[in-house]
């Protein structure tokens, strides 16, 4: 983002500036104009009184336009200006976009200093560089004796904009005595590309520029050979996992539903398995069904696992063994429930703590920007292992290059500093394969994730995070701050929305200008005042987020991302159509558990293209057993996203069953949710599906789900193995209790496919 600045008008209330500027813009990008409207106070801290937002593409080549932009028609206040799109005289440039994101050519700067001409004052030359807007942003180099040459300093920056090398000399004698430091600035649109050139301001210092296109191993390298993958279409690995996974799923149902004949690939339905839930209740209780599934032999017939917060701790340690879902689940339980059991005062000893602080410097020095959440990581690895875990999310590709094991997809949310979570808010997943924005198309490698990109080029490679420090990112529940405690307990906004946000609002502009299907409207924002803008840092405040380079650094928006099917199907932010504020140049993204917006992993599942026909979701949340699906299905519907209607009525919710199937049998597009909330029902009276318990098997059957004194409260980090087992058989037992509806719904599945 390019800023200029006119001269200040002093003691004139209709000022009149009268001054041009000139802006290289690119028409495939979204390029929106702010008009920052200041006042020059001494006396006040703060002088920004509004900025108009203008879309340039309303403007035409070779127009010339005056517009009045009505800030205030009450009181006729209007700011003038004049527009004139030119063309320009550069070659065409290449890039790479999937309709929402840009990538523009890269070019490198070289820049050497030679200080030949300052041996004659014996100083120490000190040079602050800078390229605002490049990946390097500012380097610092010294040249202590003229015959002695720093080592070049390189600038990765957009080829095609107006981007400015800065020049700052801080030079001081030998003896102490201050000497006024050196500047100049170099515009790097000048400079032609492959040629060294010269320049010497004031005859003091020597500098050796040279820019170039960036070249890695390639004569040029093509924004269409960037690092970050740009599409909403499954990376090839996933499809080809599908293709493997099919003919194991085809083979379990043709035996489970006693089929006379084999599936067709196109006839074999997607059936996935989504989970949600925290701390040690959502581990046992996981292990429970899954084990249940396996017993049924549906486990075979899954593609898809999904899960956020401490679901993820059973899947990252299940996917460890390559082969887990055929080899028989007690052995995984008896080392889980020994696990859950042990104290975990040693994860908080002064000995781990050193440990701790260890690891975490060394994960700093290896390019890491370390937070609480990395150490909450730390003390989950130590709770649930004996040692330190050196598996990796890439390394869960063996357990799914055969197909032999569902999916694992993993679920995080991606939020922004003083924005509440529900004002803006971005899904991120998770696979073995790779990471990347539901919302944006765009993904890196698994064990590219935390490296440092730009413009979709890998700039820096990071050692690829161990699990723990993922598990501690995918449920930090030390990351909610005082408006996520708000809405959990009262979803009303009007507080939030009269006392903290910012005012924008639609203006006109005069002359009207045609109206095209892509532009955005004139928007005019005023800043909160000073005390509301302490209410929302306040408010907005959290604790501790899990930080880690953003990969989509560099990138920017399409001229028409708002018109994209994709993008509008997560489209659901404040920030979604503020295209500077959605891709401003955040060196870290913010990754928090998803459950702060809603407790669900389903939104990975949803992608049109995994086309999921079944999803088994399966509830461990401590609270209200249907507000958070229901929340799901709201948002869902909101977003246009098929998904079938879960609201029960106010007699189902006081007396809630094992299973429920909710389907939307005019969408055949929405998959068919077969839903299991936590609840102790027939549990109570029998210990296996139809075998009634004993008098002195009732206590077992006796599960504290929600009081206050319950065993399974999301504060407990350990439980008793007894506490272990009930929950575990109860999540067994309702999986096995429900097997005739799981199979029926599969029947129906097969038999919709066939039809179609």
């Amino acid at each position: 983002m390019k800023r200029t600045k006119t001269q200040t008008v002093n003691d004139n209330k209709d000022p009149v500036w009268n001054e041009t500027f000139h802006f290289r813009i690119q028409n495939q990008v979204k390029n929106i104009m702010e008009l920052k409207v200041c006042d020059e106070d001494k006396h006040s801290a703060d002088d920004h009184l509004l900025t108009v937002f203008f879309d340039v593409s309303k403007i035409q080549l070779g127009e010339t336009v005056r517009l009045n932009f009505q800030l205030n028609p009450k009181g006729m206040e209007e700011l003038e200006v004049e527009f004139t799109m030119e063309s320009s005289p550069d070659a065409p440039e290449n890039i790479a976009t999937n309709g929402v994101l840009v990538a523009r050519e890269v070019a490198c700067l070289e820049v050497q200093v030679d200080g030949g001409r300052m041996k004659k004052d014996s100083t120490e030359g000190r040079f602050a560089l800078s390229v605002s807007g490049s990946h390097e942003e500012t380097q610092n180099l010294t040249l202590r004796t003229w015959f002695c040459r720093a080592a070049p300093a390189k600038f990765h920056y957009m080829k095609y904009f107006q981007s400015e090398l800065d020049i700052e000399l801080r030079r001081r004698q030998l003896c102490a005595a201050s000497r006024e430091n050196e500047s100049t600035t170099v515009p790097l649109n000048s400079l032609p590309i492959q040629e060294k050139v010269t320049i010497a301001p004031n005859k003091t210092f020597d500098l050796d520029v040279k820019s170039k296109d960036w070249t890695q191993g390639l004569l040029f390298k093509s924004p269409k050979n960037i690092d970050v993958r740009l599409g909403y279409d499954l990376c090839s690995d996933e499809t080809d996992f599908l293709q493997r996974r099919k003919k194991v799923v085809a083979d379990a149902l043709k035996g489970l539903l006693r089929l006379g004949h084999g599936l067709q690939d196109h006839e074999v339905p997607v059936i996935a398995v989504t989970t949600t839930g925290s701390g040690m209740r959502a581990l046992s209780a996981m292990y429970g069904t899954l084990w249940g599934l396996q017993r049924l032999k549906l486990l075979d017939c899954v593609s898809y696992i999904a899960g956020s917060s401490g679901t993820t701790w059973t899947m990252t340690d299940l996917y460890e063994d390559a082969d887990w879902s055929y080899r028989d689940l007690g052995e995984k339980i008896k080392t889980a429930r020994v696990q859950a059991a042990k104290s975990k005062m040693s994860a908080f000893s002064l000995e781990s703590l050193k440990n701790y602080h260890k690891e975490l410097c060394q994960r700093t020095m290896a390019g890491y920007k370390t937070s609480f959440i990395d150490l909450w990581g730390l003390m989950v690895e130590a709770m649930l292992n004996d040692g330190n875990n050196n598996h990796k999310l890439s390394d869960q590709r063996k357990a799914v290059n055969r197909g032999q094991n569902p999916l694992p997809i993993y679920l995080a949310l991606n939020v922004k500093d003083s924005v509440a979570t529900r004002d803006f808010r971005e899904w991120v997943e998770f696979t073995p394969y790779e990471a990347g924005f539901l919302k944006y198309g765009a993904f890196v490698r698994a064990e590219d994730f935390g490296s440092q990109f730009y413009m979709g080029h890998l700039m820096k490679k990071h050692p690829e995070s161990r699990i723990c420090f993922m598990q501690g990112m995918w449920s930090s529940v030390f990351s909610k701050n005082l408006l996520d405690a708000w809405h959990a307990a009262d979803n009303s906004e009007d507080f939030w929305n009269r006392w903290t946000q910012d005012a924008i609002t639609e203006i006109e502009e005069v002359p009207d200008l045609p109206e095209r299907l892509h532009e955005m409207p004139t928007r005019m924002f005023t800043p909160a005042g000073g005390l509301s803008n302490t209410l929302r840092d306040i408010l907005t405040d959290r604790p501790a987020v899990s930080k880690y380079h953003n990969f989509l650094n560099g990138f920017q928006m399409h001229n028409e991302y708002t018109q994209n099917g994709w993008f509008s199907r997560w489209k659901d932010s404040v920030l979604d159509e503020s295209p500077n504020r959605l891709r401003d140049p955040a060196d870290h993204l913010e990754l928090v558990d998803a459950a702060f917006f809603f407790d669900t992993s389903c939104p990975p599942l949803l992608r049109p293209e995994r086309k999921v026909d079944v999803i088994l979701h399966f509830n461990y949340t401590g609270g209200s057993q249907t507000k958070p699906l229901e929340r799901a299905s709201t948002y869902f519907s909101e977003q246009g996203i098929p998904f079938p209607n879960t609201v029960l009525n106010e007699e189902e919710k006081k007396n809630l069953k094992e299973c429920y199937v909710f389907e939307d049998a005019h969408n055949l597009e929405a998959p068919i949710v077969i839903y299991f909330p936590l609840v102790n029902d027939s549990f109570q009276r029998y210990i296996a599906p139809g075998v009634e318990r004993s008098a002195t098997d009732m206590s077992l059957g006796n599960v504290d789900l929600s009081s206050v004194f319950s065993p399974y409260s999301t504060r407990q980090v350990s439980l008793q193995e007894e506490d272990f087992n009930k929950l575990l058989n109860l999540t067994n037992y309702n999986v096995q209790n429900n097997a005739s509806t799981i199979l029926e719904v599969l029947h129906k599945t097969i038999e919709r496919k066939q039809a179609q």
